[in-house]
């Protein structure tokens, strides 16, 4: 008699017989678990490379954060890949290297962001008061005074640009996708869209002046030609994304519309365009976002005025990036007030352009199909 270990090691290793069938014995095997770095290597090796990076910088003559961040890095890298090489192998010790290369170019593309957020915030703090939200600049010379004609006249000209662009927007989009199919108009109509996107915003702001200039004579600067000028830069944006947005209906649902008799302007506007509002109105909101802080066309269409005007065709209108350039280049006595008006009408903008990004997202979430 044979002991429960014999048995099944005969068992395990005899073929099986009598049935047939032939199946080859299964020869057990051992599986090697493949070394690996410790938990805390990572983390060592990244002390240890600032540690010595900051030696060498200050031996090169003369700290450098830029030099230490750099030679921290490299020597980060190198160890990194040195050592799970010999540990690990050539394929976990690729992986890392690239991780520590994405990581890094992630952290510098990061750097500038955080350093003119803290800027700004750092340095608009100290006028962020009820005073800047209450007063303009009208009769005010040095100390005080705010920014509520900047406020309300970047409020107006906006919104004026924004009804202005948003229907001419939606429309070509509408146009493009559903009508046009690729005819040489649309094809035209797309090109120019695209010529438009790449514009320099200068450029729109010398075409609405030259344009009331012809109109009205030299000289012109109200706020409805400034809103002309972000008009011809939200118009490709608007086009261009909800372009995309209608692309991405399925043609079954127009299909399936279609079917029931439904006409072609009824489907359009309530299958497609219910279907895809969440991304036009997020597009639409990010358009805004991207005109709200130009300074360049209001330089030249709006002009600078010190107190409140709320009509956009009669005279000059300011708004926060033109207030924040004026007070910083061409500041007066004493000169530091100005300076602060500046940085806390940049922190404004900041703020409005965040909210504004905020709302998208909101929007997005909030009419986006439901799944279930």
């Amino acid at each position: 008699m044979s002991t429960g270990t014999e048995r099944n090691r005969t068992d395990t290793e005899a073929p099986v017989t009598g049935t047939g069938l032939e199946v080859p014995a299964v020869t057990p095997t051992v599986l090697h678990r493949q070394a690996s770095l410790p938990s805390w290597a990572p983390w060592g090796v990244l002390v240890a490379a600032v540690a010595v990076g900051a030696g060498l910088t200050a031996l090169a003559g003369g700290f450098s954060v830029g030099l230490w961040v750099f030679l921290s890095v490299v020597l980060y890298a190198v160890v990194t890949y040195a050592a799970s090489r010999v540990v690990e192998g050539r394929r976990r010790a690729t992986d890392r290297l690239v991780t520590v290369l994405v990581t890094s170019a992630f952290l510098v593309a990061m750097l500038p962001l955080l350093s003119v957020l803290y800027t700004v915030v750092s340095q608009g703090w100290a006028r962020l008061d009820a005073t800047f939200f209450t007063n303009s600049m009208r009769g005010v010379v040095g100390v005080g005074g705010g920014a509520l004609h900047a406020i309300q006249g970047t409020l107006v000209i906006t919104a004026l640009a924004a009804v202005m662009s948003i229907p001419i927007g939606l429309l070509t989009a509408i146009y493009l996708v559903e009508y046009a199919n690729n005819s040489r108009l649309a094809r035209a109509i797309t090109f120019f869209v695209d010529v438009m996107t790449g514009i320099p915003s200068i450029v729109a702001g010398l075409f609405a002046y030259a344009l009331f200039a012809l109109l009205l004579g030299p000289g012109v600067r109200f706020g409805f030609v400034g809103a002309v000028a972000l008009m011809v830069l939200m118009v490709p944006i608007v086009v261009r994304s909800t372009e995309e947005m209608l692309k991405i209906v399925p043609n079954e649902l127009r299909e399936a519309s279609y079917a029931l008799g439904v006409p072609k302007w009824r489907t359009i506007l309530k299958i497609v365009i219910p279907t895809t509002a969440g991304g036009i109105a997020t597009g639409i909101t990010l358009a805004i976002a991207r005109v709200i802080g130009e300074t360049a066309p209001l330089l030249i269409t709006t002009g600078y005025a010190l107190g409140v005007n709320l009509n956009p065709f009669s005279g000059p209108m300011t708004t926060l990036p033109v207030f924040s350039y004026y007070s910083y280049a061409v500041p007066g006595i004493p000169r530091e007030a100005f300076i602060d008006r500046a940085w806390t009408a940049a922190l404004m903008l900041m703020v409005i352009v965040m909210v504004l990004n905020v709302v998208a997202r909101l929007i997005s979430r909030i009419f986006a199909p439901k799944t279930r």
